[in-house]
Order: C-alpha cells, then sequence, then structure tokens
C-alpha cells in the first residue's frame, strides 16, 4: 500500500518497455505534475531521457532519432492532440500510455491517425493522481463542491483519481460512505460503477478481508484545516505552501538566486525523510546537527591534497559534499525562514490559543484569551480571522456566545469585508447543521470519559493536544466500531473482520496533520495498512478558498443562493 512506489514502478516500466536508445517524455499539464513528484529529472536523465515535453506544445522540432513516451491523460484534448501528432510524427516510434481508461472508439481513432505505423504500443498505466508521500494522495482539485453538491466536472475527476489509486494498489474494495453527506454517496456510487463496469481490470486475486473504501467529506471537521501545524512538513505547507513538493522562497527577504525554489522530497533528501514528522523545536536541534556535521566532512581550504590519491579521493567525494551543502542550505533556510515567521506573526501565543478553542470546552477562559490577542496589534489578519472561526464553530450554539462582539472587533482592527464574511461561510460549511459527528461535544459515555482522563493527565505538548476527527473514525473503523448508521457499506454485504486494508478518501480536500495521523496509525497499528487521498492537500487559505466556492460567497456566479444546493439528512 505506496502510491509513491505504484506510481514510481509505472515510470520506470514506460522507459524500460520503450528499449535501449534516447527518449522524449511527452506529457500532458496533469501528468507532468505526476511524474515529477515522484522522480526528479537528474534520475530519469540516468534512464535515456534525454528530453522532457508537453504534448500541447505547438513549437516542437522534428527529432526522428528520439523514440517518444508518451504519459497522458485520457482527456479528449489529449487524444485530440495525439491524433495531430501521429499525424506529423515527430518522432521515430512511440509508446502511449493513459494514465486512466480510455475508450475503444478513442483507440480506433488513434489507430486510423497512424498512416506511418509510428506507433509501437498502447497502454493504460494508472498512475492518474499526485503520489504526494507514501501513504497519501491528492487530485489536485480546488471548489469540488456548489453548496452540498458536486461541481459536475468534479465528481467524474475524482471517480477518475480514486478508480486509479485502485487500480495501481491492486486493490476491489467494499466501500462505506459518510451518511450526512449526499457528496459521499454519489462519488462511493460512481466509483461502484466504474468498478461494476470494469470488472475485468478489478479482477485480482481475493484477499481473506477484503480492502476497504471509505469516503469521507471535509464539512464534517473544519476545525484541523484551521490550526496551525508544528510538525516539519505540515508547518512548511501552512506558512509557506508545498505546491507538487515545491517551496516558492521568492519573497523570502534577502535570499539567494538558487534557493528561490526549493523541492522538498522525502524520496531524495534523507534529512526531510527523517524530519518531516518531527516537531519543530526537534527540527531546530536536528539542522544544528547536520551543519556540524558537515562543517567536519567539509574539505578545509588546503587540505592535505598532496598526491594523485589525495586529488582523487576528494573528486571522489566532492559530488557528495556538493549534494550535501545543497541540502545543508536548503534546510536552513526553510527553517530560518519558518523561524522568522513564527515570531513576526506570534504564532506561538496564536497556536496556545487555538489549540485551547480546539481542545477544551471552557467558555469564558476561551472568549476571554480570543478577545486578549484580538488586542494584539501584530497579530496578522489571517490569524485575527481564524481564531474568531474556531470560536464559531466550537461555541455555535452557546447561550452565552459572543460572536456578534468578536466581528465588531474585527471590524474595528480593519479586518477586509471578505475575510469578515469567511466567518459566517466556515458555520455555513461546517457547522452543526450540517455535520453528521459529534466533531465538539461527544454525546456518547466512552467518549466523555476518554476526554476527562485526557483532561486529568495534562498535555506533554500544548500546542500539539488536538487530534482531528479522521484520528476517531479510524480508531473506530479498525476495533469494528464504526457505526454502520452512519458509515454504511454500499451494497448489501459487510465486513465481518477487522479491515487490513484502509483506504480513506476526503470529499474537499486533506491537511498534513491527517496524513501524520495516518502515518502513526500505520506504525503503531501491525497488519492495518492505511492511505489517505483528498482532493487536493489544505492548508487554512486554500481551505478557506475551498469553503467560499462552496458556499457561494467566492463569486458572483455563485452568490445565488449558492448554499441552499442539495440537503443533508
Amino acid at each position: 500500500m505506496n502510491v509513491t512506489l505504484a506510481v514510481k514502478q509505472y515510470v520506470s516500466k514506460m522507459i524500460e518497455n520503450s528499449g535501449p536508445g534516447m527518449k522524449v517524455l511527452l506529457m500532458d499539464k496533469e501528468t507532468t505534475s505526476i511524474v515529477s513528484v515522484v522522480y526528479t529529472q537528474s534520475e530519469i536523465l540516468q534512464k535515456e531521457v534525454y528530453l522532457f515535453e508537453r504534448i500541447d506544445s505547438q513549437n516542437r522540432d522534428s527529432m526522428k532519432h528520439l523514440k517518444a513516451i508518451c504519459f497522458l491523460r485520457p482527456t479528449k484534448e489529449n487524444v485530440e492532440h495525439l491524433i495531430q501528432e501521429l499525424r506529423r510524427p515527430k518522432y521515430s516510434v512511440y509508446f502511449i500510455y493513459f494514465s486512466n481508461v480510455i475508450s475503444k472508439s478513442e483507440i480506433k481513432a488513434l489507430a486510423e491517425a497512424d498512416e506511418q505505423e509510428v506507433v509501437a504500443e498502447v497502454q493504460e498505466f494508472y498512475g492518474d493522481f499526485i503520489a504526494v508521500n507514501p501513504h497519501l494522495f491528492s487530485l489536485n482539485l480546488q471548489g469540488v463542491a456548489r453548496g452540498r453538491s458536486w461541481e459536475p466536472s468534479m465528481l467524474s475527476r475524482c471517480t477518475q483519481g480514486l478508480t486509479s489509486v485502485l487500480l495501481a494498489l491492486k486493490k476491489c474494495p467494499m466501500i462505506r460512505y459518510q451518511l450526512s453527506s449526499d457528496m459521499s454517496k454519489r462519488l462511493a456510487e460512481s466509483v461502484k460503477q466504474i468498478i461494476t463496469k470494469e470488472y475485468e481490470l478489478f479482477d485480482f486475486r481475493k484477499t481473506e478481508v477484503p480492502p476497504l473504501l471509505l469516503i469521507l467529506d471535509r464539512s464534517d471537521d473544519a476545525l484541523t484545516p484551521l490550526l496551525n501545524q508544528w510538525t516539519y512538513q505540515a508547518m512548511v505547507h501552512e506558512q509557506l505552501g508545498l505546491n507538487n513538493n515545491r517551496i516558492d522562497l521568492s519573497r523570502v527577504p534577502g535570499i539567494s538566486k538558487d534557493l528561490r525554489e526549493v523541492v522538498l522530497s522525502a524520496e531524495n533528501d534523507e534529512f526531510y525523510a527523517n524530519n518531516m514528522y518531527l516537531n519543530f523545536g526537534e527540527i531546530g536541534t536536528n539542522i544544528k546537527n547536520l551543519m556540524e556535521d558537515f562543517q567536519k566532512k567539509r574539505p578545509k581550504g588546503q587540505q592535505k591534497l598532496e598526491s594523485i590519491s589525495d586529488m582523487k579521493a576528494f573528486v571522489d567525494n566532492y559530488p557528495q559534499f556538493k549534494k550535501m551543502s545543497g541540502t545543508v542550505s536548503k534546510h536552513v533556510t526553510v527553517v530560518g525562514e519558518l523561524s522568522r515567521l513564527v515570531s513576526e506573526r506570534q504564532l506561538m501565543e496564536v497556536s496556545e490559543v487555538e489549540q485551547e478553542l480546539a481542545c477544551q470546552n471552557d467558555h469564558s477562559n476561551a472568549q476571554q484569551m480570543v478577545r486578549r490577542l484580538l488586542q494584539n496589534p501584530r497579530l496578522a489578519e489571517l490569524d485575527a480571522v481564524r481564531l474568531v472561526m474556531l470560536y464559531a464553530l466550537r461555541y455555535e450554539r452557546h447561550s452565552s456566545s459572543v460572536l456578534p462582539s468578536l466581528m465588531e472587533e474585527l471590524s474595528r482592527r480593519g479586518v477586509s469585508e471578505r475575510h469578515r464574511r469567511m466567518v459566517q461561510a466556515v458555520v455555513e460549511y461546517g457547522g452543526k447543521r450540517v455535520r453528521g459527528s459529534d466533531l465538539i461535544t461527544p454525546t456518547d459515555a466512552v467518549a466523555i470519559t476518554k476526554q476527562f482522563f485526557k483532561g486529568l493527565k495534562g498535555v506533554e505538548n500544548v500546542y500539539t493536544q488536538h487530534q482531528p476527527l479522521l484520528h476517531d473514525t479510524l480508531d473506530q473503523l479498525i476495533k469494528g466500531r464504526l457505526k454502520d448508521s452512519q458509515f454504511p457499506y454500499l451494497g448489501a454485504s459487510s465486513l465481518r473482520d477487522r479491515p487490513q486494508d484502509i483506504l480513506v478518501f476526503l470529499i474537499g480536500g486533506a491537511t498534513y496533520e491527517e496524513a501524520l495521523t495516518v502515518y502513526n496509525l500505520n506504525r503503531s497499528t501491525p497488519g492495518v495498512r492505511i492511505v489517505l487521498g483528498g482532493s487536493c492537500v489544505h492548508n487554512t487559505k486554500s481551505f478557506l478558498e475551498e469553503v467560499m466556492s462552496a458556499t457561494g460567497h467566492s463569486g458572483s456566479d455563485r452568490a445565488q443562493g449558492g448554499s441552499r444546493h442539495g440537503s443533508r439528512r
């Protein structure tokens, strides 16, 4: 159950199938991202792929000495581009791979266009998703909902993405979905339809316990994407933005030219792989150790280059130094910028109040803490709004709610009207009326006892006490206690045994905090393998865009009662 490995194997197989010789890799916008997340350019260069081109690029040169490996999504536009390409081929031979199921009629159209017989092979390789971490995938889709219903094009893209993950991992699952979300049910039915239609593709060797696909809706937990994060990967995404493993550092004061965009990939960066789930304090210490290690290994100015063998040893080791110095400067820059933002935006004080709002149930203390911070002139606009949103979700129906006066406080601070509207939008998107879960106040005795003991024990780290709702959902699922009444099976059959292979998909986007939860559950639960996917991976900014588009607040075309679409039971 490793999505990174699945995509890597597909790409390797494509390149192997084309045999020896110089090659060009012909991709579209989406497959370029899919490949670049799992392979570096230098790794692919070693496999005799010397050129990377886009199928939609008009001014490509004819290079008949190159073989073309085409990796494309099976869209109408791509098929049309391929037809034009095959009518006037620029390369000697074509190996065509679609990232998902392609129709027979489109294959026929390609065959008719191939008058010069340059196509050696057409296959389906199901890498139709971004493999972010081995246990996390994304479809890079924003704005999947209109109100409580699917944006029509997004339903089919999510269906394709999910079925391709199932095919890549060779799983034919039972499906459960969140009953309170009509979108979850629609997606479950749509995936099931494809499995039934393409039954030959899904004819995998039966396992003793069938795999399980669980489809959830982001609106059931709108708290998690609003919180500041303190583990490396999550924090980088929250403060700087991770896009297909790339960070744009061009706005960092005094940044050097070669560090304006850096790549953070656990596949090719040992320091990142070892530190991505550690908290900020530990990373500071580890950066210091990395620096000291580098200082020890760094070749001194005139370090005994007396003999030929000294020089040879130096030259042999130099690529390693070069790579290491790149790693050191990259992480020092990223961690340095995170530190600057933490102190400039006083994120430790902000985060403490966020955690208090998300995890504790003390209204008078919470409202005092929020008011105190709102009076701090150094508080950033986004952080002020975020605190009021958390308060609004947490104490939505509290008899002594002070939300109106907090909204007034935002106005006094000069917070833009757009940001103030977002507070209402978040409650509309993930408030009590919408949720199927008891996100805020546990109702059953077991959960109340758990919360009570949590309060007694105290918390090791005040900044990371929050657990996403997903943690409880998966915990219940693994123990066989997830209620059928809230998460029914699609179809008549149900699992008798404890599930082993679990694929969770979050409509409306997952977060790196939830990915960390899945990573920890995988490590602490032998025999259970979980992969998490989302229509995208959110930080607070992208989540608020998602909320605004779903509730019809983002554009005039959707403002016509956008939030009234569809219904919730």
